[in-house]
């Protein structure tokens, strides 16, 4: 039986309309997308973001910019923008409404500043969420309890305060990593925070949280490193972190803990490091951390631990870092630790240990820092400990300990054996420790010649009684002394003759009487207008003591034959700079500031300020200064002459850059560091030099560096803001300086990491830094911007520094003043890292670099 046409219309129809219906969803969708594409683009563009770079001009292409990624429908799911940008208090004009779609933000290192958009709020599909290293303020946003398929959160290095909200620990129960360091956050970790169970990494680090440890943190089952450093934390240590089993890392060191460390932290078997330092800890150190025998850091210094160093402890052999200082362990030191093979530092100072060093010393083969000073120590120094050639540190001043230093530890870097009762001989080959402290023991006999390239002659040496003599002897021996100038409150240590100094306040009077005759009859006409105003002793003029006995005015004049022109070899920032060989045949040079300059209040400023740092510090990295005269009519500086000129001199000059090694330059580079390490951290107060650049570094005959011209350094009063005038060179300071104008160890650090890189590029990195905050530094390669006058490294060793070099650098110029490292921990990493490549040497981008992938770096504390 056939169909009726009549019906069959009818069952045509409903599908007919269905098909009409879907194409016009179709066309609403189609509409729709084109309408949240078309918005996508224009938050983008109205954002201002990219416009300091170059001005977004074609918005339909945003898929192909390089930080935004896009769905197969042309939809924006992620934004990925690490310090490329600068994107400052523009961060609010980003509609982020428009991205329904976004699954991934991550806004690192680009200047954010002001409060967090709760905009971000409703981006319900976000999974990663990055806005560390920025300015931002404010409190969190309670909105972030919307983002409920987050899985990461990372806000460290900012400036947001208030507390820890618990609604947002409730809402976020799929958060793998939190990091909420170093921001203002205060009040007590919330008990919710055990609530999310799937947290691998929670970095509470450098907040002000106070209250106690939560127990609730048990129940974190897949937390592999926990952080609470840097806060005001108190009480005793819950036990319950005992049960934290796949805990890698536990760091809670600089709060106010109190009670024994739990004997259940054993139980942790997949510690690799255990930060506890700078706490109120006491009882006894538990003979059950044997357990960890992944542990390669145990830290536990400044704390009130008592009893001796277990036994057991040597068996926890993968150590390579072990911390004990200033505590009040007693005891001797267990010959056990000598089955740490693959320790690499020893630090247990400050501690009441006493009985002898154990002669098993010797098996530490990798040990590069020892230190047992501050303790009870007795007998002698085992000769065995001149067989750890790594060793670059022994300290183990103030102890009692006896007998003769051993031959043999000229390889080390610092040797600090004060205060105790060493005698015997001075081994010659101690000259070439780096620094060397043997004051205040019983050593006897004459000192080396090989002592007489050193100034610091007096202090190595001082408080050996029977040493007294010689160095008198030693002095004429290696030097000619020279008339002095005057002796206006100088310390003569370099003397014993009690008659002369029973004399001398006497004769004072006729002595410059003598000088003055002297001056006149020896520089007529000329010299005679000109100088004797100088040496009548009115209270402008001064000297300081130097190793080559005094400097005697008459005798600058007349190696200058009055400051010639012809003697003159450069000018500088203030005065000009003379070279001088004195009748001692001692070079030295000369930098004087001239008559209409010393008119001038801030040349004159500058040059006494640079005469009253440089007589205040003394360092190998650092110019040396003989002596200075100052005097209205005669104003100059003597310096340690430098025979290879400044560092930019040497990049500058073809020859003399060929001449500059890889090793040379990572050298030079190195002695910069530790100098100003040493005026950042181990000068009181701290001193800022204001102006380190490549003219300022001075070079030796041995290419080693010195950093001068101290004209504008200043020390750093921590009870005041440190406010300052703009001073330096532009290229070289810090950009915070422009806008803060406050004047911190960070500007100095900035300035390093300019010098360290063009010492390594041999030109001013301005280009390179300039592309730092740029996407185009991802395709720049390491091995196109070294100096192309050099062959690429080929040795692994010399690679490997040239690399952590430039990666130190990197850091140093971050645009966030305390996201650089410490010039301290710069120091350290290029004397102790000995990390290899994770890549080839030719294939290591900046990008990887400033990302520390190629070679990671861990900043020594």
């Amino acid at each position: 039986m056939s169909s009726s046409p009549f019906i069959s219309n009818l069952q045509v129809l409903p599908l007919c309309l269905i098909f009409a219906l879907c194409l016009f969803d179709a066309a609403i969708t189609t509409t729709t997308m084109a309408t949240s594409i078309d918005d996508e683009a224009k938050a983008l563009h109205n954002s201002q973001w990219w416009n300091d770079i170059s001005p977004v001009s074609n918005i339909s292409n945003h898929c192909e910019w390089t930080e935004i990624t896009c769905d197969a429908n042309a939809r924006i799911v992620q934004i990925d923008i690490f310090n490329t940008l600068n994107v400052g208090d523009k961060f609010g004009k980003m509609n982020f409404t428009a991205f329904p779609n976004l699954v991934y933000l991550r806004l690192v290192a680009i200047g954010l500043s002001g409060i967090i958009p709760s905009e971000i709020g409703m981006l319900s599909k976000l999974t990663h969420l990055d806005l560390s290293y920025n300015y931002l303020t404010g409190e969190l946003p309670v909105h972030f309890s919307n983002l409920t398929q987050l899985v990461s959160l990372e806000i460290g290095h900012n400036s947001i305060d208030g507390v820890i909200p618990d609604q947002l620990i409730k809402s976020l129960k799929k958060l793998s990593i939190l990091d909420l360091s170093d921001n203002n956050f205060n009040g007590s970790i919330p008990w919710s925070i055990g609530e999310m169970t799937n947290l691998t990494q929670l970095i509470l680090n450098a907040n002000s949280i106070t209250g106690r440890l939560p127990s609730s943190l048990c129940n974190l089952t897949e937390l592999e490193k926990l952080g609470v450093s840097e806060n005001q934390v108190y009480g005793i240590i819950p036990s319950e972190i005992g049960m934290l089993s796949k805990l890698t890392h536990l760091d809670l060191s600089h709060n106010y803990l109190t009670g024994e460390l739990p004997v259940c932290f054993s139980n942790v078997t997949q510690l690799v490091t255990l930060d506890m330092s700078n706490n109120h800890i006491d009882g006894v150190i538990p003979y059950q951390l044997k357990n960890l025998k992944k542990l390669s850091m145990l830290d536990l210094c400044y704390n009130n631990f008592s009893g001796s160093i277990p036994w057991s402890i040597g068996e926890m052999t993968n150590l390579t870092q072990l911390n004990l200082k200033a505590n009040s362990i007693s005891g001797k030191l267990p010959s056990s630790l000598c089955n740490l093979t693959d320790l690499e530092s020893l630090r247990v100072s400050e501690n009441q240990i006493g009985g002898l060093i154990p002669l098993e010393i010797e098996n530490l083969k990798k040990l590069e820092t020892l230190d047992l000073s501050r303790n009870n120590l007795i007998g002698s120094i085992p000769s065995t400990i001149g067989h750890l050639t790594k060793l670059k540190f022994l300290d183990l001043h103030r102890n009692q300990i006896n007998g003769e230093i051993p031959t043999g530890l000229y390889f080390l870097s610092s040797l600090n054996l004060n205060y105790n009762n060493l005698t015997g001989n001075i081994d010659a080959e101690l000259a070439r420790v780096f620094n060397l402290d043997l004051s205040h023991n019983f050593l006897s006999g004459q000192i080396p010649v090989e002592f007489c390239h050193r100034s610091d002659i007096s202090i190595i040496f001082l408080g050996n009684e029977e040493l007294n003599n010689e160095i008198s002897i030693f002095y004429s021996k290696c030097h000619t002394p020279s008339t002095p100038i005057t002796t206006l409150g100088t310390s003569s240590s370099s003397t014993n003759f009690h008659p002369l100094k029973i004399i001398l306040p006497i004769t004072s009077l006729l002595v410059i009487l003598f000088v003055a005759v002297l001056i006149v009859s020896r520089y007529k006409m000329k010299n005679k207008s000109k100088y004797e105003e100088t040496v009548a002793m009115d209270g402008d003029m001064l000297s300081i003591w130097n190793y080559d006995g005094k400097i005697a005015f008459e005798d600058i004049i007349e190696a200058t034959e009055d400051f010639d022109l012809r003697y003159c070899i450069g000018t500088g920032a203030y005065g000009s700079v003379y070279k001088a060989q004195l009748p001692s045949g001692k070079i030295v040079a000369l930098k004087k500031l001239h008559r209409l300059e010393s008119q001038d209040p801030s040349f004159d400023k500058s040059f006494r300020n640079e005469a009253k740092m440089l007589s205040e510090i003394r360092h190998r990295n650092i110019v040396k200064l003989h002596g200075f005269c100052l005097h209205k009519r005669c104003m100059f500086l003597v310096y340690e002459y430098m025979e290879r000129g400044n560092l930019f001199y040497a990049l500058s000059n073809d020859s003399d850059a060929s001449e500059l090694s890889w090793n040379k330059r990572v050298n030079i580079v190195k002695g910069i560091a530790h100098g100003l390490s040493y005026m950042h951290h181990d000068c009181t107060p701290t001193i800022i030099h204001r102006d380190i650049t490549s003219n300022n570094i001075l070079l030796n005959t041995e290419l080693e560096a010195f950093i001068s011209d101290f004209g504008t350094a200043r020390f750093l009063d921590p009870n005041t803001s440190n406010q300052t005038l703009l001073v330096g060179t532009h290229g070289y300071i810090a950009p915070e300086l422009a806008y803060t104008m406050v004047v911190t160890e960070k500007c100095d650090v900035y300035s390093f990491g300019v010098v360290a890189l063009e010492t390594m590029m041999g030109r001013h990195p301005g280009d390179l830094i300039s592309h730092l905050s740029a996407s185009s530094a991802r395709n720049i390669m390491l091995k196109d911007i070294l100096d192309q006058r050099l062959p690429l490294p080929s040795h692994q060793r010399i690679g490997t520094d040239v690399i952590l070099v430039v990666t130190l650098a990197l850091a140093c110029l971050n645009s966030k003043p305390k996201s650089r490292p410490s010039m301290h921990q710069v120091a350290q990493e290029l004397l102790f890292h000995r990390q290899s490549l994770a890549n080839d040497f030719d294939k290591i981008s900046i990008q990887q670099l400033m990302n520390q992938e190629a070679y990671p770096v861990t900043h020594t504390q």
